[in-house]
């Protein structure tokens, strides 16, 4: 029995960001260093633009997030077993998002 595959978008991280407020969401207990994933993102925006963002604790989960709730999210890599369903979470509740590692 073969498992389904998850659903995966390759856009461009500036594609179908038309809110003049882009919703972040940034995942993990090192803060600063999520910050900097934001330096410079996008340059492509004219105009000032003011970022609402919010964080969640490495352990929390996403499901309380609807879908797309974020234009934009930055969460840690999180561990082998969890993988699947953390990027299944990430592609629901974001347009565009990045996994980093710690």
């Amino acid at each position: 029995m073969n498992a389904p595959q998850p659903f995966i978008r390759l856009a461009p991280i500036t594609s179908g960001l038309i809110q003049r407020n882009p919703r972040i969401l940034l995942g993990g207990n090192h803060q600063p260093t999520l910050l900097r994933y934001l330096d410079g993102w996008p340059k492509r925006w004219a105009g000032p633009r003011t970022f609402l963002i919010q964080f969640v604790r490495e352990e929390q989960s996403l499901a309380r997030f609807a879908d797309d709730s974020f234009d934009f999210a930055v969460l840690p890599a999180p561990p082998a077993h969890g993988l699947e369903a953390s990027i299944a979470e990430l592609v629901r509740v974001a347009r565009q998002g990045l996994i980093v590692r710690r």
